[in-house]
C-alpha cells in the first residue's frame, strides 16, 4: 500500500499529455479523495475508486490543470487485490459484482466508481494531510487512516448497491433530468427553488428527482446542495480572497453564525480556524 498526497499550485495552465503521464505498473488500484482543484475525472469533492486491468495506454487522456487553483488531493495505490479479499470475507455479495469479480481474480476488466467525499471521510483525510507523529508511529497512524478510508469507500459502493436495488431502475432520460435538476441548484444557490418547483422544472414528478437523486448522487437534492456549499465555501476560504461574512453570503448563508456552525458540522472546525490552520 502506497500514500501519495499531492498539494500544488502553478503559476500558469499546466497540458499534461497522455505520453507524459507515468504508468505505475505495480499500482492497479486507486482510492482517490480530490479535496481542491480538478483534473480528468476527477473533480473537487470526489472520492474514487480506480481498477485498472488493462495496459492499454490509448485510453489515457490529456489533463489540464488550472493556474491559481490548489490541487489537494490524497490517493491510497495498492499493488494487487491482497487486501481487499481481506476485507470483503463474507460479505462480497454487498459490492458491485464486477468489483467482487475482480478482488476474487474472476475478472480482467476495468473498474471506475465516483462518489462524494462524505463527511466521515474528511476527518481521516485531514488526520493524514496534517499527521503530527514522526518516525515509526507516523507510519504506523498513517497506515490505520488509509485502511480507514478503504473500509469508508468500500462502504459507500455497499450502500450504493442497497440503493440502487431498492429503488426504481432511471432510464437514461430520468438521468439527463436529475443531472440538470443538479445543475438549477447549483445556478440558484442562493435562491434555490422548492423540491416541487425543482421537480417541474426538468419534468419529473418529486417523488422520482427524491428517488433519483439518491440512487444518482448518493443524497437528497438538498443534501447535496448542503454539500457543495459547504464544499465551495471551503475552497474560497482556502483562497484568502474574501472574509468569512463574504464567503457566507456567496455560498447562500445570509447568517454568519448560521454558516459557521453548518461549516464546523462539517469540518469539525470553524471557518476562521480552518482558514488559519491551512
Amino acid at each position: 500500500m502506497r500514500l501519495l498526497i499531492i498539494d500544488e499550485e502553478f503559476d500558469d495552465d499546466l497540458y499534461v499529455e497522455s505520453e507524459d503521464i507515468p504508468e505505475l505498473e505495480e499500482d492497479k488500484i486507486e482510492f482517490g479523495f480530490n479535496l481542491s482543484g480538478s483534473y480528468s475525472r476527477k473533480e473537487c469533492g470526489q472520492s474514487f475508486l480506480d481498477w485498472v486491468y488493462t495496459d492499454e495506454s490509448d485510453e489515457m487522456e490529456d489533463w489540464k490543470i488550472f493556474a491559481k487553483k490548489r490541487r489537494l488531493k490524497v490517493d491510497i495505490h495498492l499493488k494487487n487485490s491482497d487486501l481487499l479479499n481481506s476485507f470483503i470475507i463474507d460479505n462480497s455479495k454487498n459490492l458491485p459484482a464486477i468489483l467482487t469479480n475482480l478482488i476474487e481474480g474472476n475478472s480482467k476488466e476495468d473498474f471506475y466508481e465516483s462518489n462524494i467525499i462524505t463527511p466521515e471521510m474528511y476527518l481521516p483525510l485531514e488526520q493524514i494531510i496534517n499527521c503530527p507523529f514522526q518516525g515509526m508511529t507516523k507510519y504506523i497512524y498513517l497506515e490505520g487512516k488509509c485502511l480507514e478510508l478503504i473500509a469508508l469507500k468500500l462502504e459507500q459502493l455497499r450502500q450504493k448497491r442497497q440503493d440502487t436495488a431498492k429503488s426504481d431502475v432511471l432510464k437514461k432520460d430520468d438521468f439527463e433530468r436529475i443531472h440538470a435538476a443538479k445543475e438549477i441548484l447549483i445556478k440558484n444557490i442562493n435562491n434555490p427553488p422548492s423540491l416541487i418547483e425543482l421537480a417541474r422544472q426538468v419534468g419529473l414528478n418529486d417523488y422520482k428527482l427524491k428517488i433519483g437523486f439518491h440512487q444518482v448522487f448518493g443524497t437528497t437534492a438538498f443534501g447535496y446542495l448542503h454539500q457543495h456549499r459547504m464544499e465551495s465555501s471551503r475552497q474560497l476560504l482556502l483562497e484568502g480572497k474574501m472574509s468569512i461574512q463574504e464567503v457566507a453570503r456567496t455560498v447562500g448563508y445570509a447568517n454568519h453564525g448560521c454558516f459557521a456552525a453548518a461549516f464546523r458540522k462539517r469540518f469539525g472546525m470553524n471557518p476562521k480556524y480552518y482558514r488559519l490552520k491551512h
